[in-house]
């Protein structure tokens, strides 16, 4: 369909013709919120838009195709990315083999993405990731590609942004499965313990346990102590029908000791993949107060899914306020939300950091202290 004559017309002020969209890292709700926002908004001020896949890999290996807006017809409300994502494929450290030892081989390709770039005149780049993937652009900007980021991530842990799309639906299908949850622990009258995303910070879990009324909330920002878990649990045993729901981030630790470590991918950026707390919380629990418990990883069961309308409303205006930077002239900045506006800072500025939570300063946490919720650091009374 071919766009009205006002639409070409709309000549931005960067001079910027033809740019690029990739999503990187791992996959959300969301995601094609954005490339549909960011591609329909470029169409409507004369702009030409590509396709990368896979993240960087797409420019790495040359596999990128136009996008029009038959191509981001429909997909509003479809979780992942028709553009498909990665997290491995950073252009400054690709690995293209192995050694004799089995080891992986890197080698630097961000030139060899230059030239795809080049090759497709492609002048700017929309990068929708988190902070890796925002680390992999400044290559990039340092060669006078303009690139703006759309912060991505279910955990909700960038610096500079108080919220990210496809946490609000991760939030969702967690609490989803929580809820879920309390029907066999209450018949059974056990300690169920829901392990949950979130790496280094428990966003994810602090949002989806006071949703879903979870009677203990363990944070990696608040090493528990199993004692206190266990108190918790057994003074709710002894009430008529007695059972405890356990909200669980795979980055909780126990006072004194150290996060639990499912595997290391020596290929990924972020090699350490946590897991295997919430076995490790229930089997305690069963241990020390002869209460069966069991354990239930969500795993990526909360990155699917249709994305809830927060999520799409908010991929809407990322999207368009990365367009908007974009058209003028505004390099290499990352679009964020601060205080419910819209707002942007420097593109790298949340590279290799983490947004935690402050417990002693988080009015989540003191919300949810109010209401009897165990955090496992003995500061919650029990009635």
């Amino acid at each position: 369909m071919t766009e009205p004559m006002h639409a070409r017309d709309r000549v931005p002020v960067s001079g910027v013709k033809r740019i690029g969209v990739l999503t990187g890292g791992g996959d959300c709700p969301g995601l094609n919120a954005v490339i549909r926002a960011v591609t329909k908004d470029a169409l409507f001020h004369g702009m030409e838009v590509i396709g990368i896949e896979d993240g960087f890999a797409g420019l790495i290996e040359d596999r990128v195709h136009p996008l029009d807006r038959k191509a981001v017809g429909n997909i509003l409300t479809r979780g992942g990315t028709i553009l498909g994502s990665s997290n491995k494929a950073n252009p400054q450290k690709y690995a293209v083999g192995t050694d004799d030892e089995g080891k992986p081989v890197y080698r630097d390709m961000v030139d060899v993405c230059m030239t795809t770039l080049e090759l497709h005149r492609i002048e700017a780049l929309v990068v929708i990731g988190g902070d890796g993937t925002m680390s992999a652009a400044k290559p990039f900007a340092d060669r006078g590609i303009n690139c703006i980021g759309v912060p991505k991530t279910i955990d909700n842990d960038l610096v500079g942004t108080d919220l990210t799309f496809g946490f609000s639906t991760a939030v969702a299908n967690a609490t989803d499965a929580l809820d879920k949850v309390h029907t066999t622990a209450a018949s059974h009258h056990r300690a169920i313990v829901v392990e949950v995303m979130g790496r280094n910070a428990g966003w994810l879990a602090l949002h989806s346990g006071i949703a879903s009324g979870s009677d203990v909330i363990l944070l990696p920002e608040i090493p528990f102590d199993i004692e206190d878990v266990c108190h918790t649990v057994e003074t709710r045993a002894q009430r008529k029908h007695g059972f405890t729901i356990v909200c669980c981030s795979e980055g909780a630790k126990p006072k004194g000791g150290k996060q639990i470590v499912d595997r290391v991918i020596e290929s990924s950026p972020d090699p350490v993949r946590l897991g295997g707390v919430g076995k490790f919380v229930a089997d305690q629990i069963e241990e020390k107060t002869g209460i069966e418990s069991r354990a239930v990883v969500l795993g990526h069961v909360q990155r699917g899914g249709v994305p809830v309308a927060a999520d799409r409303v908010l991929a809407t205006q990322f999207g368009h306020a990365a367009m908007k930077l974009l058209r003028m002239g505004i390099k290499n900045r990352l679009v964020v939300m601060r205080n419910g506006l819209l707002d942007h800072v420097e593109i790298t500025s949340a590279a290799d950091k983490q947004r935690l939570i402050e417990p002693d300063n988080d009015p989540l946490v003191e919300a949810a202290r109010s209401v009897y919720t165990c955090f496992g650091d003995w500061k919650t009374k029990i009635v």
